[in-house]
């Protein structure tokens, strides 16, 4: 029997409640399937963690970590915490220290799902969003100078290598060909003259290596609206890691909420674990109370399920997120229902089960 070695970090506030049960999910897909199984080991890394060392994980947190095929992480931050030392201290870390270079946000409208557009064709929301996920605009390059001075001044800087552009291209375009879909490239190279204009120039450079799948350029700003207005024209989008991590949230807002926004973040030569999340927040507000929606964390079990070889599983995950959403009467108050996230996981696994 395959056996995957999973590492668990719950997080802070609705991180840990959520991640249990995705944890289930996928114990239940093995379950039923026979063949593989988990091996999961928790770690109680986060802002409670932070407040108690000074630290966000230990120094040989990433050497642990290492050690498993996969990190399953539930949400981080807490009150007390800068977001900056949470988002750079742990979730950043690992991305950057594990070389998960693509960002992979599904944005689908399921059956049964919420969307705030106006008589939308359900089946005109179902991309898929490859995200730059090491460099760019998230590179943490900069400096500040003359600090508390009148002249004082900041510099944010991007960087663009030759290397992280064209993987990321690479990949958005791998993909799309497997899928028979697209590729849409968005940027902002009218008013970003460095990054954006040789962001565009790679990625005209890879697509001469794939002239059967189409390819569409849009500015980000007009992107944006046509995620609104026209989401049906998307198949698979790619981005740099700034316009994909706003672009992403635009997509979840239309395809349900953050509720069912999953993400992956992934090492595809897989030398390092790649990592699975839900994308919403700890929402610390909530946590405790038995209100959080655990779909979201059951869609990037998904993921995982998809990415350690188990394809079928993924889909018949997803297909049982999507009945429970249909059937309408397990859901959490987020959606509209009254059960907590405990009793969605139930609905969840009887459809999984049939």
């Amino acid at each position: 029997m395959q056996t995957h070695k999973i590492a668990v970090i719950g997080g802070d506030g609705i991180g840990p409640e959520v991640i249990s049960q995705g944890m289930r999910a996928l114990k239940e897909a093995a379950r039923l399937d026979g063949s593989f199984a988990f091996d999961f080991t928790e770690y109680p890394w986060g802002c409670e963690y932070y407040l108690k060392t000074g630290r966000m994980m230990p120094a040989d947190g990433m050497d642990q970590l290492s050690r498993h095929e996969a990190v399953y992480l539930g949400a981080v931050g807490a009150p007390g915490v800068p977001d900056h030392i949470s988002l750079w201290d742990l979730l950043l870390k690992i991305r950057k220290g594990f070389d998960q270079y693509i960002n992979l946000r599904p944005i689908k409208l399921l059956q049964g799902a919420p969307c705030p557009l106006k008589d939308v064709d359900r089946r005109a929301i179902d991309m898929i969003v490859v995200r730059e996920n090491s460099e760019g605009e998230y590179a943490g390059a900069g400096d500040w100078l003359f600090r508390g001075q009148e002249n004082e001044v900041v510099l944010q800087t991007g960087v663009f290598s030759r290397k992280g552009c064209q993987r990321t291209i690479r990949y958005a375009f791998e993909l799309a060909r497997s899928l028979g879909k697209s590729v849409s490239n968005i940027t902002k190279s009218n008013a970003l003259n460095y990054s954006m204009v040789y962001w565009d120039q790679i990625f005209a450079e890879v697509a001469q290596d794939y002239p059967d799948v189409p390819t569409h350029a849009y500015l980000v700003d007009a992107a944006s609206m046509f995620f609104v207005k026209d989401p049906g024209r998307f198949q698979v989008v790619v981005a740099s890691n700034l316009f994909g991590d706003i672009l992403t949230d635009l997509g979840a807002a239309i395809s349900g909420g953050m509720g069912l926004a999953a993400g992956a973040n992934l090492n595809p030569e897989r030398k390092y674990p790649s990592m699975f999340e839900p994308i919403h927040g700890s929402a610390p507000d909530i946590a405790g109370k038995g209100l959080a929606n655990p779909l979201a964390s059951i869609w990037s079990a998904s993921q995982m399920l998809e990415f350690l070889g188990h394809p079928q599983w993924a889909q018949k995950l997803l297909d049982a997120i999507e009945q429970t959403l249909i059937a309408g009467d397990c859901l959490t108050p987020d959606m509209g229902g009254s059960a907590n996230a405990a009793q969605v996981t139930d609905a969840v696994l009887s459809y999984l089960a049939q």
